[in-house]
């Protein structure tokens, strides 16, 4: 799930380095900043950004920036961003979930922040579709049945590889890892074996999801299959392979994310 984000704070190096932080996560597109409110609210209604990260105990009284900024949103939109703020002020926290912020951090941001935050805003961007077809469902204007609206539970993502004829049918869930070669990819299944797809890595980063994630230029890995990550080498270990998945710098916020996601399952650490 990607989310475009702006942010608005009066300090220019705090913007800088939360936005360093940001940039290290692929799910988050930047699309501008500004220092001051009447610039913020301009932004945010030409820009349309999904997340906001607000000062509200700024430096320069100002800049205007506060907790009635978000007051001052209400009166143009319907639905708000998800407003993050973002200040050194602890005792700030209680007001500002009063204005149902999404959440609060403490500058300066940091990576693991970013983490959590992002496994929150899936879980209920999942909820929330979820909830929409069970509502849905139990309404006479629903106008799809149940597998036509929900067809990734019901029906796993099953490819068709098609070469001269030839139509390769494999189940996403079998697929271990995919690696770059070229203008083709090269597929890797559970079973040992490997096919070759005709589209670039690129590609196949765009029409798959969840479990599978960018970790390198060269490669996709389905996180299922990942059985060890050794940080010191930049490396991901595929389950029962001798395959070993480098991990870049670019994306090593996805591979962090998997080691979150798996401290949040049903899990003991020794």
């Amino acid at each position: 799930m990607n989310y475009s984000y702006v942010i608005i704070d009066d300090d220019q190096e705090s913007i800088l380095k939360t936005k360093a932080i940001a940039d290290g996560f692929s799910e988050l597109s930047f699309i501008g900043s500004v220092q001051n409110a009447a610039d913020g609210l301009n932004l945010i209604l030409e820009k349309k950004p999904e997340i906001i990260f607000l000062e509200i105990d700024p430096v320069h009284v100002g800049s205007n920036l506060s907790l009635s900024f978000i007051d001052t949103l209400h009166k143009y939109l319907t639905i708000l961003p998800k407003i993050i703020v973002t200040t050194q002020e602890k005792n700030l926290a209680f007001d500002s979930f009063k204005y149902e912020v999404k959440d609060y951090l403490l500058k300066p941001v940091t990576q693991s922040d970013i983490i959590k935050l992002l496994l929150r805003l899936n879980k209920s961007k999942r909820e929330e579709e979820i909830g929409i077809v069970e509502r849905a469902k139990h309404t006479d204007n629903f106008p799809f049945s149940w597998e036509q609206k929900m067809p990734n539970e019901l029906h796993p993502l099953r490819l068709c590889i098609k070469s001269y004829g030839d139509h390769r049918y494999i189940d996403a869930k079998d697929i271990c890892f995919l690696q770059a070669d070229n203008n083709s990819t090269d597929i890797h299944l559970n079973n040992g074996e490997m096919i070759t797809a005709f589209k670039t890595l690129k590609y196949f980063e765009a029409v798959l999801s969840y479990p599978f994630i960018r970790i390198h230029k060269s490669y996709i890995v389905n996180r299922n299959y990942i059985s060890r990550i050794h940080n010191g080498n930049s490396v991901c270990y595929i389950k029962n392979t001798n395959s070993r998945l480098p991990f870049s710098k670019l994306y090593k916020g996805n591979v962090d994310r998997v080691i979150s996601d798996f401290a949040n399952g049903n899990y003991l650490e020794i």
